[in-house]
């Protein structure tokens, strides 16, 4: 179903980051703002459809009158989904494997704003793809310097 389904969504950019953050955080504004600019240059967007970052994300592509898509996951804590996702473009999943697959299948880029592990899982997926040539490479930008420069480091340096 979510091949058939995010097959006809066209170009899409994913937006990562924490589920945690409100809408007066810096970061949920920034990424409302850079979803919206995402739209503007002919792109959706797609997130993990649930709050903080994902709603922000969803938030700034509806504002801005595109595509914007929810691949929600069923967790015990957290998820729901966020007002801002196409009600034809909502899709839950069970597994964070088959989730992930959408997202790196159906994106053309990530932005990858400050978040926890699940953002930490995302992003190190589509790297090891990258790296171990399993799929193309393509975009990836990490929004936050002051959050993101110890990982840059340790990995540069490790």
């Amino acid at each position: 179903m979510g091949f058939e389904r995010m097959s006809r969504i066209g170009p899409c950019v994913s937006i990562f980051g924490s589920a945690r953050l409100k809408p007066d955080n810096k970061y949920y504004q920034l990424a409302t703002e850079i979803a919206g600019k995402i739209v503007d240059n002919g792109y959706g967007v797609i997130t993990g459809g649930g709050p903080g970052i994902m709603e922000a994300g969803n938030k700034g592509a509806h504002l801005n009158g595109g595509t914007s898509v929810g691949l929600n996951i069923a967790l015990p804590f957290e998820q729901h989904d966020n007002p801002y996702i196409d009600h034809d473009k909502s899709l839950d999943f069970d597994y964070f494997f088959a989730r992930k697959v959408m997202f790196v299948k159906y994106s053309q880029g990530f932005v990858v704003m400050p978040g926890g592990f699940g953002t930490l899982d995302e992003l190190f997926e589509a790297i090891t793809l990258i790296q171990t040539n399993k799929i193309g490479k393509f975009p990836i930008i990490l929004v936050g310097t002051e959050f993101w420069s110890g990982l840059l480091d340790w990995i540069k340096g490790t």
